[in-house]
């Protein structure tokens, strides 16, 4: 009885291990095809397509420029102040994927900003992002950028 137990206690561990992994892939894919929209916003479509990944009532909290509370506003300040000026880059190995039972997942990691033209990437920020799942479709409900410090 013994043994059973620990074989279904390591079957279910398994089966865990490969749903997280399932699930990294799933939002690691997403994150990269929403900043690969947002670091071509200033091409025609690609802010609607950035914005399609977000609820319309999203909050997004920035430690430098604030909380904004719609999608809409969002969009409307990423549009006049990132488009053409900035581009994100994830920080390699730095995205964690933790999922919510019964609405979807956090994601957390590291990122830069790098201007156009110049290359640098002077600034690295931390940010948390909660993914909600409704079927197939997955959007941002919340989305935090925070610690913006030099990248040294």
């Amino acid at each position: 009885m013994k043994k059973l137990a620990i074989s279904i206690l390591l079957c279910a561990g398994s089966v865990q291990a490969a749903d997280n992994a399932a699930l990294t892939a799933t939002i690691t894919r997403l994150d990269s095809e929403m900043f690969t929209a947002f670091n071509q916003c200033d091409k025609p479509g690609q802010l609607d397509k950035y914005a399609s990944y977000f609820d319309p009532n999203v909050e997004f909290y920035h430690d430098n420029a604030g909380v904004t509370w719609t999608r809409d506003v969002m969009i409307a300040q990423t549009g006049k102040n990132v488009c053409g000026h900035y581009q994100r880059q994830l920080v390699p190995g730095s995205l964690k994927v933790v999922p919510v039972k019964d609405f979807g997942a956090i994601a957390t990691g590291s990122h830069t900003f790098c201007q156009f033209g110049g290359g640098k990437c002077e600034g690295i920020a931390e940010f948390t992002i909660i993914w909600r799942q409704r079927g197939d479709e997955w959007q941002v409900t919340r989305a935090l950028s925070y610690g913006h410090r030099a990248n040294k």
